[in-house]
């Protein structure tokens, strides 16, 4: 018996094996059953077995479906005899559930399955992924929804898109304009198709921070705490005395939070980072930060319940003004998110228990601020999280997925922390992190590349330690990628400003860079010679350009410590990163439009021409 990506709670081998035969019947007499079966007919016509989904209560079929009249929510078990295979589930989810773990066993095993009996349960009643569209990326809708698919073979039961500004507000016409929003006719599109895979699409909107992209339209940018904040016209933060402020979050939860059909609501309302800054500063020096923060976030609470919703928020100024967790209402779920290993505020969960509030733990793929991922925190951040998570009782596991700065990392790079975080979720403790990168290649991507594959997205998750900078929520590559060879670019306004004493460049070890440029150069992706969706095709492509890029962006780092040093760089290896930058930008582009819309692509490729045009005007000086 091959190893299952998302482990079961209890596995008993038997004597014997079942044999699929040339044509197996699968029955059921529940039509919420056929998508599930269908799913395991297409598997197993992989493997030569012509198999005919019947709906009926009694005939002779290779499998059979029931369901207990008692049973936890979303547990099954399956039994498999020389004889056939039955799976008995209480509900249409764990159902659905069985059926993936036999499809599985299926994609490892072939034709042939060892006799056993498999019972199995979550470990957290909510299993969700949270995916950042907001920060460059707006996925497809065929991307969402073929994601969804793998989320829910996974087992994930919640899907929440981190939504800013990408949404058509009518009242509010100019938010979202240039950013490809989602329509409400979108919205409700992949809630149905979550639903139908037992996927619960729960509503997400940035409500006091992170409005930088609507604060900087005319319209609103009065609305702003302190303007100009980092660049932005009218700052990140809402000024939160101002009875505008929450007037235009009602206005905006009016048209958007009735769209979602789940009980719960995610108002955000982390990194208010200007909060006490500027006009509120007064009110802040009269009654402190977290009183001003508790009166706003009572207020998102109230908006939230008007439409029947349980507010969830994340926890960050819960816990750094700890003095207000008593007071903040019994209803709320805190999401408490941390995303490094033996991370403070993941250390502090218990807090939130303590307090009698219902939570979530929240780790991350580590896939942003990155082009591959920085593998060992995200496995080892995950796997801390769900062990707290499991201590103190909570709720869920959400797993994050981010996209500071452009949205460069791609979202291939992410299936394993997506698949990790899913396996956690439903039975961590069985969750064997040494070698979850090798099974994950086997089942997604085919036995025959797992080894090889596996080998490489390692390496490729490792750069953020070989370059040899600190790696605290990224990776110095994925800045040394773009940021100029100069600390600033001379005559270019527009140039990313990496000062000397924030320069990604600087804090990188040139015996590092040489040995990321010389091992992944070496390296191969390589694609299996059985049928691999176009999906997972895509994902290998995605790979091999983010190991162009960090060789790109490690020889980038090496010319520039060259040029600060007052050494002498040859016209050639300026022309070499121009030309690496330019097939760098062709390639992305096309893996961009593979699996999104278009708006913001330009963001990165002028950052990118940028780039190139800087190296050939060096190359021309030499």
């Amino acid at each position: 018996m091959g190893k299952l990506l998302i482990p079961p709670q209890k596995f008993s081998r038997q004597a014997g094996f079942f044999r699929w035969p040339d044509t197996a019947v699968l029955a059921t007499s529940n039509t919420a059953d056929i998508l599930p079966l269908n799913e395991l007919a297409r598997e197993l016509r992989q493997i030569g077995v012509k198999a005919i989904v019947s709906l009926n209560a009694y005939s002779p079929a290779g499998l059979r479906l029931s369901r207990s009249i008692k049973g936890q929510p979303e547990s099954y078990k399956i039994t498999i005899t020389k004889d056939g295979i039955k799976i008995i589930s209480h509900t249409d989810a764990g159902t659905y559930y069985a059926i993936g773990t036999l499809i599985d066993l299926v994609k490892i095993n072939g034709w042939r399955l060892a006799s056993c009996i498999i019972e199995d349960w979550p470990d957290f009643g909510r299993r969700g992924v949270y995916l950042d569209v907001s920060r460059g990326k707006v996925p497809k809708i065929e991307t969402i929804k073929e994601l969804v698919q793998r989320l829910a073979h996974w087992k994930i039961n919640e899907l929440q898109l981190y939504i800013e500004n990408v949404f058509t507000f009518i009242r509010h016409p100019k938010i979202g304009k240039g950013y490809d929003p989602f329509t409400p006719q979108d919205i409700l599109d992949i809630q149905d198709y979550c639903k139908a895979r037992h996927i619960r699409m729960v509503g997400s909107l940035a409500s006091f921070g992170h409005m930088e992209k609507i604060l900087a339209l005319n319209e609103y940018c009065h609305l702003g705490e302190l303007p100009g904040f980092n660049g932005w016209r009218g700052g990140t933060t809402l000024f939160p005395a101002d009875p505008k402020s929450i007037k235009l979050v009602g206005e905006l939860y009016e048209e958007f939070v009735p769209l979602f059909k789940a009980e719960d609501f995610n108002i955000c309302g982390d990194e208010p980072w200007e909060l006490g800054k500027g006009r509120s500063k007064a009110w802040v020096q009269r009654i402190g930060a977290g009183q001003v923060y508790l009166s706003y976030f009572k207020k998102l609470c109230d908006l939230c319940r008007k439409y029947g919703k349980r507010p969830n928020a994340w926890a960050d100024i819960v816990l750094q003004y700890p003095q207000i967790l008593s007071d903040i209402p019994k209803d709320v779920v805190m999401l408490n998110w941390d995303y490094n290993v033996d991370g403070e505020r993941m250390r502090r969960t218990g807090e939130i228990a303590k307090a009698g509030l219902d939570f979530m733990v929240c780790p991350g793929t580590s896939g942003w601020n990155t082009h591959g991922t920085r593998l060992e925190n995200a496995i080892g951040n995950v796997s801390q999280f769900a062990a707290q998570g499991r201590k103190y009782n909570a709720q869920g596991l959400l797993n994050t997925d981010w996209g500071d700065n452009g949205h460069r990392n791609m979202l291939g790079v992410s299936l394993h922390g997506f698949a990790h975080g899913a396996a956690h979720s439903w039975n961590g403790r069985a969750v064997d992190d040494k070698i979850f990168t090798e099974d994950f290649c086997a089942v997604e991507f085919g036995k025959d590349v797992s080894r090889p594959l596996a080998k490489a997205l390692k390496l490729l998750g490792s750069t953020y330690k070989l370059c040899g900078a600190p790696y605290r929520n990224e990776s110095a590559l994925f800045h040394a990628l773009v940021e100029p060879i100069g600390h600033k670019a001379k005559n270019d306004p527009e140039a990313p400003d990496y000062p000397a004493n924030r320069s990604r460049i600087d804090s990188t070890i040139e015996k590092g860079l040489i040995e990321i440029i010389e091992k992944l150069s070496q390296t191969s992706w390589p694609v299996s010679s059985g049928q691999v969706p176009e999906f997972d095709k895509l994902a290998i492509k995605e790979f091999r350009l983010a190991a162009k890029m960090d060789i790109t962006a490690a020889f980038r780092a090496l010319a520039a410590k060259d040029v600060r040093s007052g050494k002498k760089v040859a016209a050639k290896d300026f022309r070499r990163i121009a030309d690496d930058m330019a097939k760098i930008s062709k390639e992305f582009e096309l893996l961009w439009l593979s699996r999104n819309k278009p708006s913001r692509l330009k963001d990165n490729l002028k950052l990118f021409k940028r780039i190139e045009n800087e190296s050939r005007s060096l190359a021309v000086r030499k």
